[in-house]
């Protein structure tokens, strides 16, 4: 049974996701639930920053303050951290206190330096083309109880689920426009390939031959020789649109 607060988280993911139309925008809301979360848990502030990882889309970074988005570049740098880890084991993973944890000796010290000493890396199942983890950050060692690590992974729990569904949102709404855009081109060839049938009476294939040679020969992409053409023919007062085979 879930608790008031994991309702609570819910019903702000849902408003979140459903309000929002830029991914880029929910992933800082999710930091900003994560680290009030996280804050009321602990009883410190708890910084929160949120790494997303797309195919052939570079890494995505957002936090709830500078600070959390500074820490978390520090790890992706470094190569080494409980983020970095948490996300390839699949499990929660925690760096305890700074001065004592021989885990990630680097950022350990980078942390320090930082004034930040416990870090905790909580991985968020995006399914099989994404994948994200949190990344907690506390001003004090020995913050992050076993209990407050098991708030942490619920709130991954619902925000993964949350975030799955902003990232479907996205894709379909990307084809979309992918898909009017794909038509919007054809459209340009076909009316292209129409003004050269009628100025040269040939076919539709020698049309578009004629179109593809000429892209070819000034090294430019078939639509923006399409668009030359739909523009001069619109255009022209006077004169023939010619091509020579």
């Amino acid at each position: 049974m879930e608790t008031p607060v994991h309702a609570e988280h819910i019903l702000s993911l849902h408003e979140l996701v459903t309000g929002t139309a830029d991914i880029n925008a929910i992933l800082q809301g999710v930091t900003g639930f994560a680290s009030t979360a996280m804050s009321r848990a602990a009883g410190e502030q708890i910084d929160c920053a949120l790494t997303l990882r797309r195919r052939k889309r570079t890494a995505t970074v957002a936090g709830s303050s500078d600070k959390a988005i500074l820490l978390d570049h520090i790890e992706q740098d470094l190569g080494q951290g409980p983020c970095l880890d948490a996300l390839d084991q699949g499990r929660p993973l925690l760096l305890d206190d700074v001065a004592t944890d021989v885990s990630w000796p680097e950022y350990s010290r980078a942390l320090a330096a930082e004034g930040c000493h416990s870090a905790l890396g909580v991985p968020m199942d995006l399914g099989e083309t994404s994948e994200a983890v949190l990344n907690f950050f506390a001003p004090k060692p020995g913050l992050f109880t076993p209990d407050v690590i098991n708030e942490a992974a619920a709130f991954a729990h619902v925000a993964g689920s949350a975030l799955r569904l902003a990232i479907r949102i996205e894709t379909v709404e990307q084809l979309n426009t992918d898909l009017k855009t794909a038509m919007a081109t054809r459209t340009v060839i076909d009316l292209a390939c129409g003004a050269i049938m009628a100025q040269n009476r040939c076919t539709q294939e020698e049309a578009f031959k004629l179109i593809t040679k000429a892209s070819s020969h000034r090294n430019e992409k078939v639509h923006k020789v399409a668009t030359d053409i739909i523009t001069h023919v619109g255009g022209a007062a006077e004169g023939s649109l010619h091509f020579e085979d």
